[in-house]
């Protein structure tokens, strides 16, 4: 069996010292990988912002990159970004590990090691929940938990394959660990927003077990455990399903309304409401996002002038409910169902907007807005299109929404058109980056949203 390797003090001293020797083997892993922001685009820069032995054979890396071409939601050159990764270092090439495999190690202090990605290794995902379990400190880690939640140890880990932005754990279908990739400074609402909700009494999100952070090169979260529901569907998979056997989806469509309005008054009352969304400096923000998509899709071109009456109509219309904290990000994927129940999951917000722009109080309707594109999304998955389907689940949403929250989203006509209007621009940028044969399906909104009169 290959050996783990303990890396010696000495290369850890000076926080560059790994990089020496994974620099090149990064630049062709990172950008392969499906949480990085900027695929097929080469890495031109790449520096070590902290640098940790977690445990024998494991070093944690907080890394810089930068990339030429790689622009932000708002159409400005992006600065780079910051990303976590576990690597394990062997003495050789460990079989069974092949997909995490990484290369070897051809100069520097680590020459001749083999490198991989330490999450898919068993040995070092059982040492990683070891170091939750008993909060401390390895560097300028910190390992935190819940003091009146004891989490049983010898759970067995693996590595869910459907995380697209960050990676996640599973350990015994009893706790699923978030590893954030993309780390930016400051609490993640991720680690934020469930906790103050469970404090609050909201049964619909999983609360926060424990934690991780680092201090280097500033306080940032890095990873979150939670209880894992090993029974539940989620929305989409339920979604998908019911159109592939004709099923009505009013009825979870109609509870699932409800869920996030119990939500939305749960995160009210955590972090507070009372002041209106500013819709003249929203309008102007969605108009910056459609003018700086339109540059990198050609496709959305013609449409933006129609595109803009949308947004233009907020500096007039009903200011809507006040803005409060929301989910950010709530589509079908986010949401969970277990027997009757629906839970909601994943606070991040959009992992490609700023952290402190993604905890900033929004209009309630954005999260709408999302969940209304979500089920247009699904309809457009089987051919022939079915848009009733679509239709009779965004009444039913809309109407279960108001049975708890106390207003109806369809009656702020113009405030809903312009949010959902935003949430399709953004659809049009992610697909033509990251999945162009799905662009038809958010180009088919912005056709019907720019000439839409509501």
């Amino acid at each position: 069996m290959p050996k783990t390797v303990s890396v010696r003090p000495e290369h850890l001293a000076d926080r560059h010292r790994p990089m020496a020797s994974l620099a090149g083997l990064l630049r062709e892993w990172l950008p392969r990988q499906r949480w990085f922001a900027g695929k097929d685009r080469p890495v031109t820069d790449l520096s070590v912002l902290s640098s940790t032995e977690l445990f024998p054979g494991c070093l944690h890396l907080l890394v810089h990159t930068g990339q030429t071409g790689v622009l932000t939601p708002a159409g400005i050159p992006s600065a780079g970004d910051c990303y976590q990764l576990l690597l394990g270092v062997r003495e050789e090439p460990e079989p069974g590990l092949e997909r995490a495999f990484i290369g070897q190690v051809r100069e520097g202090s680590l020459a001749g090691f083999a490198v991989y990605d330490a999450l898919h290794d068993t040995r070092s995902a059982e040492l990683l929940l070891e170091r939750l379990r008993r909060p401390g400190g390895a560097g300028p880690l910190c390992f935190e938990a819940d003091p009146d939640t004891h989490v049983p140890g010898g759970l067995t880990p693996r590595l869910l394959d459907a995380e697209q932005s960050n990676s996640s754990l599973v350990y015994g279908d009893a706790y699923i660990l978030k590893v954030f990739r993309r780390i930016q400074p400051g609490v993640n609402p991720d680690l934020e927003v469930p906790g103050a909700l469970a404090a609050q009494g909201c049964t619909r999100v999983p609360a926060p077990v424990a934690w991780f952070r680092t201090t280097e090169p500033w306080p940032a979260t890095l990873g979150v455990l939670q209880p894992f529901l090993p029974d539940a569907d989620d929305g989409w998979t339920l979604a998908l399903r019911a159109l592939a056997t004709g099923d009505d989806f009013t009825t979870q469509a109609h509870e699932l309304g409800q869920a996030t309005a119990d939500i939305h008054l749960a995160l009210a009352k955590a972090f507070g409401s009372g002041v209106h969304d500013g819709t003249g400096l929203t309008a102007e923000a969605m108009t910056a996002r459609l003018e700086a998509a339109a540059h990198c899709v050609p496709a959305l071109r013609s449409f933006v002038p129609g595109l803009r009456t949308a947004f233009g109509a907020l500096t007039t219309c009903d200011a809507g409910p006040p803005a409060q904290r929301i989910h950010g990000d709530l589509h079908l994927g986010q949401v969970l169902r277990a027997g009757r129940e629906w839970f909601v999951i994943d606070f991040e917000g959009e992992p490609s907007r700023p952290l402190a722009e993604r905890r900033v109080a929004q209009s309630p309707v954005r999260d709408i807005a999302g969940m209304l594109r979500s089920f247009d999304y699904a309809a457009r998955q089987r051919r022939p299109w079915r848009p009733e389907w679509a239709r009779r689940c965004r009444e039913a949403f809309c109407a279960g929404y108001a049975v708890r929250a106390g207003w109806d989203p369809r009656t702020k006509h113009a405030l809903l058109r312009a949010h959902e209007t935003d949430r399709a621009v953004y659809e049009v940028l992610y697909e033509a980056r990251h999945r162009p044969d799905w662009l038809p399906v958010p180009m088919a909104a912005i056709e019907r949203l720019a000439i839409w009169g509501g």
